[in-house]
């Protein structure tokens, strides 16, 4: 089963490498489908418009389990 996370914070860098020292980097989800994910990332990034050096973004996790 596949899982939708929205990843993201404050970054120190442009190239959103490195979150900001003394924070974490917020895991929101998982959510079952892309659509509940992206109406999550949507509101994350309105929250944080005006702060440039925020960014979300929406990561797929494929269930890797094989079965037989």
């Amino acid at each position: 089963m596949t899982q939708y996370w929205v990843i993201g914070g404050e970054y120190a860098d442009k190239a959103f490498s490195e979150i900001v020292p003394g924070t974490k980097l917020e895991r929101l989800g998982p959510f079952s489908d892309y659509d509940e994910a992206h109406t999550v990332w949507h509101r994350r990034a309105w929250e944080t418009v005006d702060k440039c050096a925020v960014r979300y973004r929406i990561i797929e996790e494929a269930d890797e389990a094989v079965t037989a």
